[in-house]
C-alpha cells in the first residue's frame, strides 16, 4: 500500500466522486451532481485514498468530534477492494475523530459481513426516518 496516498479533507471534484461511487457500486444519487456536491460540502470529515491522481477510495463522515459521528459513506474502487484500503480509510477516520466520539454506520446489504471484520460491532437499538428521495 506504499503507492496509495491518504488525504484528509482534500479538495475533490464532484465528477470523480460520482465515478468512484458508480465503480464501487455504492447506491448514491449519482445522477444528481448538485446533491453529491452538497453531500460533500456539508460533511465534516472526508478521508480519500489516491493512487497517482486517481481517486480510489473515500470515507465521508458527519461529526461533532466529541460525542457522535455518522460514517455516511465508505467506498473503494472494485479493482482496489480487498487490499486494506477501506480498513485504512476507517482507521484514519477513527484517529481523526478521536476516542470521545462513537461512530455509527448504516451498511448496504452487500457489506454487512465486512464491518465486523474491521472491528465494528453490530447494533440493534436504532430507529430511522427514511428519506423521501
Amino acid at each position: 500500500m506504499k503507492e496509495i496516498e491518504f488525504k484528509i479533507n482534500a479538495p475533490l471534484e464532484t465528477s470523480e466522486i460520482i465515478e468512484l461511487y458508480k465503480n464501487a457500486g455504492l447506491p448514491r444519487p449519482v445522477d444528481d451532481e448538485t446533491r453529491i456536491a452538497d453531500m460533500f460540502a456539508n460533511a465534516n470529515l472526508v478521508v480519500s485514498a489516491w493512487k497517482n491522481e486517481e481517486l480510489i477510495g473515500i470515507s465521508r463522515t458527519l461529526t461533532d468530534f466529541v460525542w457522535c459521528s455518522y460514517l455516511a459513506d465508505l467506498a473503494v474502487r472494485k479493482d482496489f477492494q480487498n487490499a486494506g484500503i477501506g480498513r485504512k480509510l476507517v482507521e484514519i477516520t477513527r484517529e481523526t475523530i478521536g476516542e470521545k466520539s462513537m461512530i455509527l454506520l448504516l451498511s448496504v446489504p452487500d457489506a454487512m459481513d465486512y464491518y465486523p471484520k474491521i472491528g465494528m460491532e453490530k447494533v440493534e437499538n436504532g430507529f430511522i426516518f427514511n428519506r423521501k428521495f
